[in-house]
């Protein structure tokens, strides 16, 4: 089968490279020509990766036609991108493909899931399935093939285990679920509680704070998930927990680091004059904060983090009231 990679960023690159280590075929399409050339030529990404020598079968084209004949599309882009990547791709394709989500996040207006935004870009005639890649999986790590686990999430059982067959290998273990729900909410709200995480960090608030934050956090994470459908049981798997302790500890967290400054300054005023980064979890506080509100759905924590990107909240005040909440069981 021939794949597609679209997006020649770190997580595109990292899995491209993980597929031409198992001896599939597959390309990179990118729209910057610094990062295309990068990989054609050189064989690096060093925007991304400086010093790593990528495989050198691992191929990039700034040609969209590429698609017209491939059999898995992996959409590796951020979430605000997928709904128009998905419509400029659907008219190019001439056979019916795997798309391959790896996008954490709702779209910024409707507030949809990934999938459902990809089950409605691409013509149902052009879409064989639709399958998600999520888990605790930093590119900087996969592209030096440390250890990595992850799950292939599809309603479609038979097409997560192609998935998860075509990716697997001694350093990069896929697992299977078809709770789809579950897996991309999780997927999706871990990175607000990154950004508490790490505004906790900056505050120097400790360890204990965050161990806090994450617990509380997960139980936020799982009641929202289970009131739209969710598994419980996909909460304390990869797609939750995993992805909940990599994204709130790890140094190459965006989301992390963006609530490490905002913590340091103690305002979100810096973040937002300074950052050019995508950093998934401040739309995904967005949407998840207007659906909670919406629906009569309490997360303060995610209440908390929404009044610093979007009130001008102030993070020191914000925990304190957090703390002063009144007392309940766990």
């Amino acid at each position: 089968m021939k794949t597609v990679v679209i997006g020649s960023g770190s997580w595109g690159t990292a899995l491209a490279q993980v597929l031409i280590d198992n001896k599939q075929e597959c390309i990179v399409y990118g729209r910057d020509l610094d990062e295309v050339v990068d990989i054609h030529l050189y064989h690096q990404n060093s925007k991304y990766f400086p010093g790593v020598t990528l495989h050198p079968d691992l191929d990039a084209t700034k040609d969209i036609k590429v698609v017209k004949d491939c059999d898995v599309v992996v959409l590796a882009v951020p979430t605000i991108a997928i709904e128009a990547v998905c419509k400029e791709i659907s008219p190019l394709l001439k056979k019916k493909v795997i798309v391959i989500n790896t996008s954490k996040g709702f779209h910024p207006a409707t507030h949809k899931r990934m999938s459902e935004v990809i089950s409605e870009s691409i013509n149902a005639k052009k879409l064989l399935g639709i399958v998600s890649l999520l888990g605790p999986s930093h590119a900087e790590e996969v592209v030096q093939r440390l250890i990595t686990s992850i799950n292939a999430v599809s309603y479609d059982e038979e097409l997560a285990k192609k998935v998860q067959h075509m990716f697997a290998n001694e350093y990069f273990r896929v697992y299977y679920s078809t709770d789809v729900i579950g897996s991309e909410i999780a997927a999706s709200i871990k990175n607000i509680i990154a950004l508490g995480s790490g505004i906790a960090e900056g505050l120097g608030l400790g360890d204990n704070a965050k161990a806090a934050l994450m617990t509380r956090g997960l139980v936020e994470m799982k009641y929202y998930g289970m009131l739209h459908g969710a598994q419980e049981s996909t909460f304390a798997g990869l797609s939750g927990i995993g992805d909940l302790i990599v994204t709130c500890t790890s140094r190459h967290s965006r989301n992390f680091q963006a609530g490490y400054q905002i913590g340091c300054a103690n305002s979100a005023a810096v973040f937002w004059e300074n950052n050019v980064k995508t950093v998934e979890g401040v739309r995904t506080c967005e949407a998840v904060y207007l659906e909670a509100k919406k629906e009569g759905i309490v997360m303060p924590i995610t209440e908390a983090i929404y009044k610093v990107l979007y009130e001008n909240g102030v993070p020191s005040e914000c925990v304190t009231n957090l703390m002063t909440r009144d007392l309940k069981r766990e």
